[in-house]
């Protein structure tokens, strides 16, 4: 059996079951390659390489998805890796990108994902180690 979910794990799972069953797929298979977009690390990517950096981001909501689902032992870490990444993104992304908000906004948003991961990482604790 797995451990009660609290509240905020909770919330995470639906943002992450969205992702999984609505926006990922949504992105890949309806949005026309010419449209495609993607962000990792900071890059854009476009066309085919957005729709592999899309299948991607599926990947990592449906193991997401069911990290938390089951509330696995490695999701906390996952969560701060993948959270660091993101604010990476944004800080990269708001000074190098011609649509990008500059480097106060940037340092912003990073600001914000680095403290998710630092609370994903305390997380641990609720996400105890089993031996199923």
């Amino acid at each position: 059996m797995s451990a009660p979910r609290p509240w905020w794990a909770n919330v995470a799972l639906a943002a992450a079951l969205a992702g999984a069953c609505l926006f990922s797929p949504y992105d890949l298979f309806f949005v026309p390659i010419d449209r495609a977009e993607e962000v990792w690390f900071g890059i854009t990517f476009h066309g085919q390489a957005a729709k592999v950096g899309e299948g991607a981001h599926w990947i990592v909501w449906i193991t997401f998805a069911y990290g938390l689902w089951r509330m696995r032992p490695w999701l906390p870490i996952a969560a701060a890796v993948y959270f660091l990444q993101v604010a990476l993104a944004h800080a990269i992304w708001s000074v190098a990108s011609p649509r990008g908000h500059g480097i106060a906004i940037g340092l912003l948003q990073a600001a914000v994902f680095t403290t998710a991961a630092a609370l994903a990482f305390r997380a641990r604790s609720q996400f105890p180690r089993r031996l199923d």
